[in-house]
């Protein structure tokens, strides 16, 4: 019995590390060219939330990755934890993360830098992520 509690509680554990590591990549990406607006920060509690952070929680998340991500000099920091996720899981975060990129129209060589870096740390294939940015820079 006290195994299924211990097993929830580490199951817990590694959701809630999952998504303050993929906060923390998304509060990243946002700061990347030195204007990180209220604007993004709705577009990554949002991703939060439809990575399946309860609204109670987002808060505590955020914070907690901003936290990181000041502390942290590199996304491998960040990566670890995502590159182990199921596709559906890396292709949502990519959406996001070309949201908050092109949340200010446009991209820079250095966001188009970081995309094509994280997706090779993520197992990602570069058609999928080229599909996506073309999606997302079609709307804005």
């Amino acid at each position: 019995m006290f195994d299924f509690f211990k097993k929830k509680k580490e199951e817990n554990f590694k959701n809630d590390n999952k998504l303050i590591m993929s906060a923390a990549l998304l509060i990243h990406a946002a700061k990347i060219d030195q204007d990180f607006t209220e604007k993004e920060k709705l577009i990554i509690k949002k991703t939060l939330v439809n990575l399946g952070a309860k609204e109670e929680e987002l808060e505590k998340i955020y914070l907690e990755a901003e936290k990181i991500e000041q502390d942290s000099n590199q996304i491998l920091d960040f990566t670890r934890e995502i590159k182990n996720t199921n596709d559906d899981f890396k292709i949502k975060m990519t959406e996001s993360l070309w949201n908050i990129i092109y949340s200010d129209g446009s991209s820079d060589m250095y966001e188009d830098n970081f995309m094509r870096r994280l997706t090779g740390l993520l197992y990602l294939d570069k058609k999928v992520v080229g599909d996506i940015k073309e999606r997302t820079r079609n709307k804005k």
